[in-house]
């Protein structure tokens, strides 16, 4: 007989998928932070965002990674160099200072990055009333 038995072949990709559909949600990217709320729909996105994260106790992460706000301007500028139509996306902690965030988004504008979004969370609505 000249067939191949491909049962064991079956039995190890099932193993698999149930592993990768096990730990899949527990691979959450960036930091933990409570966003502001809005009522604006998200927008969609093309290609994968470098998102600039300010936790609650405002430390600063480009994706997953700390950096001072002194170093932002000067790492965000070397990432530039590699992405000629860069997009960054701002996460803040709601209860972070305004004017940590103002110099946040000062130092990624004077790295010359023209494209800058706020992330925010929607709105939830309270049942009967259609409010807040």
């Amino acid at each position: 007989m000249s067939e191949i038995n491909v049962t064991p072949f079956v039995d190890v990709m099932l193993v698999l998928l149930i592993i990768f559909m096990v730990t899949a949600p527990m691979m959450m990217q960036g930091e933990n932070v409570s966003l502001p709320q809005t009522t604006s729909e998200a927008l969609p996105l093309e290609k994968e965002p470098l998102i600039v994260t300010i936790d609650r106790v405002q430390q600063i992460f480009i994706n997953d990674y700390k950096v001072a706000l002194d170093g932002l301007q000067s790492k965000l500028k070397k990432l530039r160099k590699d992405r000629s139509d860069m997009e960054i996306y701002l996460r803040a902690d709601k209860g972070v200072p305004y004017g940590t965030v103002i110099r946040v988004m000062s130092e990624i504008k004077n790295a010359g990055i023209e494209k800058l979004g706020m992330v925010t969370e929607p709105l939830k609505k309270t049942k009967g009333t259609g409010t807040d």
